[in-house]
């Protein structure tokens, strides 16, 4: 018999801010987080110097040398905030965190892209200076979960979900799997991302960004016609996912209930989004729901303001949930956070639906007619007053994710 899943704890570090109060008033207030990082201007050949820092954070005082001396920036998002929703779902020093019951399932795009750089300078100058014992452990694409999990003492299993713009969703839905299915009691679930200039790279490279650096609060404009592409932003997401009868008989808070997770590949081309499987993916999560698209009240888009993943995933979710659905993307407000994307988008969408109340997609000003006909949620926001919304996310190598979450 399937075990419910249910969401008891939550804490993120976004460019909108640290805690659902500053990032609902970011969103009712209908400004971007998007800036020019002067320190990229260096890079000759770079096109977009724009980024969506995270919000400032401090660490406290227990985050000491010695503790974090194996994680860079990446890990200290995602630990902090896998601490922090471990007290939101009142468990912090509970025996069921390093029980064995317990486990991880987080991802990131990479590791620190600085430890990177690090192995890369002993390539060209045939020179280890400067690579020390941790420097692996800050590079490696598992270097969030791993880091969670030494730091709190986790020994229950790591999955760990190192898949570019899905890897906080994948994190969320794994997570949802092995409890569902009776493997773990509860999950520390997310991702995390740093904001670097290679990534904005690896982007420029495939004319994906968005060059308006003239006039940052103007862009990203997902699904607009005058978009021009992507900006990157930074955070990190923790989820803790409990199994229902647990979390009741602990008299836990309960923020909402998992019902739906569908995940696939496109199995076609690297880059070039399948609005097919995108589609196959939405109604897998709703499968798994048992529910029908009529029965969902708002759909978080993944929403690049990239002209083909914009016009492939409008067309997929028109296909699901018809002409009707309120969707908005939150990356017009704090850019792509890559890893960390799809965990903060579940947090922001399951805060959302708690309160009746849906941001717009910001700069969307003229919907681009080759996108498929939905309702844009624009202009001063809407209230929804619903019982499921879904959160979707696409990446690079043609895999998607769809989520969907219920009222608890």
């Amino acid at each position: 018999m399937s075990k419910r899943v249910v969401i008891t704890g939550m804490a993120g570090i976004s460019p909108l801010g640290n805690d659902w109060p500053s990032v609902h008033a970011a969103l009712i207030a209908r400004h971007n987080k998007v800036e020019v990082i002067e320190s990229w201007k260096q890079y000759g050949g770079l096109n977009t110097f724009m980024g969506a820092p995270a919000a400032p954070f401090e660490l406290p005082s227990h985050f000491d040398r010695k503790s974090t001396r194996s994680m860079g920036r990446v890990a200290l998002m995602a630990t902090l905030t896998a601490e922090r929703a471990l007290a939101d779902a009142g468990l912090s020093g509970d025996p069921l965190v390093s029980s064995g019951n317990m486990g991880i399932a987080y991802g990131s795009s990479s590791g620190t892209p600085g430890a990177i750089a690090e192995f890369a300078r002993m390539l060209t100058s045939k020179k280890t200076e400067g690579i020390n014992a941790t420097t692996y452990i800050k590079m490696m694409s598992h270097t969030a979960p791993v880091n969670i999990g030494v730091y709190l003492k986790v020994t229950g299993r790591v999955i760990t979900t190192s898949s570019a713009c899905t890897s906080g969703s994948q994190g969320i839905g794994y997570a949802y799997e092995t409890i569902k299915s009776g493997r773990q009691i509860a999950m520390i679930a997310g991702g995390a991302e740093e904001l670097d200039v290679t990534q904005a790279a690896i982007f420029d490279t495939l004319y994906a960004t968005s060059t308006r650096n003239d006039d940052a609060p103007h862009t990203p404009r997902p699904f607009d016609r005058d978009r021009d592409g992507l900006v990157l932003g930074e955070g990190a997401c923790t989820l803790i996912l409990e199994e229902y009868e647990h979390a009741a008989a602990r008299g836990a808070r309960i923020h909402a209930e998992i019902v739906g997770f569908g995940t696939n590949s496109d199995g076609k081309h690297i880059t070039f989004p399948n609005k097919d499987m995108m589609q196959h993916a939405m109604r897998l999560a709703l499968a798994d729901a048992a529910l029908d698209g009529s029965a969902v009240g708002y759909v978080n888009a993944h929403g690049t303001a990239t002209e083909q993943g914009d016009n492939a995933e409008s067309h997929a979710t028109n296909a699901v949930y018809g002409a009707h659905m309120p969707v908005s993307s939150l990356k017009s407000y704090m850019g792509h956070t890559l890893g960390a994307c799809g965990a903060l988008e579940a947090w922001m969408s399951i805060e959302m639906m708690r309160s009746n109340w849906f941001a717009p997609t910001i700069n969307l000003d003229h919907v681009d007619p080759n996108c498929a006909a939905l309702d844009y949620v624009r202009g001063d926001g809407r209230v929804i007053d619903c019982e499921h919304v879904t959160s979707n996310n696409f990446a690079f190598g043609g895999i998607n994710t769809s989520l969907v979450f219920k009222r608890f």
